[in-house]
Formats: C-alpha cells, structure tokens, sequence
C-alpha cells in the first residue's frame, strides 16, 4: 500500500477540471477550492476531505504502525464512476 496521497491528488485535481466552477465559469481549479466550495459537486467535495485526512495521516504517528488508507480510498475513487447529475 502506498504511504503518499498522490492517488486522491490526482483524482481531486480531474473532479475540479471536470466541475462546472472551472469549465461554466471559468475559475481556477485554486480559486474553486478557495472561494467557491459551495459550487463544487458533493464528489470532489468528498476526494478534497479524503485528500485532507490522507496529508494528515502521514504526520500522525499513529498511522506508522497502522497504516494510511489512501491507497484503498483512490482505488474505490478509480472504480466508481463519476456520477453526471451533478
């Protein structure tokens, strides 16, 4: 299993590119995440608090012994699609 977020950064980053706030209205990826959380679809919403708690399991030391799951998270992120009512 992999120790680095890269997986959910990766994931995070494509929801933003794929949201309405950068495509419809033409914010920064950055500025979404910003100032405008309340426009983003509750999935990138939730791959942003997955993404959170990932950075911060590699500072807890808790997590050496048992081990961050973003590995497990990116991978459930990869195998369901993202839904287009959103």
């Amino acid at each position: 299993m992999s120790m680095t977020c890269e997986p959910l950064l990766a994931a995070l980053k494509e929801c933003l590119l794929a949201s309405d706030c950068v495509i419809k209205q033409g914010h920064l990826p950055s500025e979404c995440l910003r100032d405008h959380t309340s426009e983003l679809p509750e999935r990138c919403l939730s791959i942003r608090k997955a993404t959170f708690e990932c950075k911060r399991g590699l500072l807890d030391m808790r997590k050496r012994f048992r081990g961050n799951n973003a590995g497990a998270v990116a991978q459930k992120l990869k195998e369901s699609p993202p839904s287009q009512a959103e």
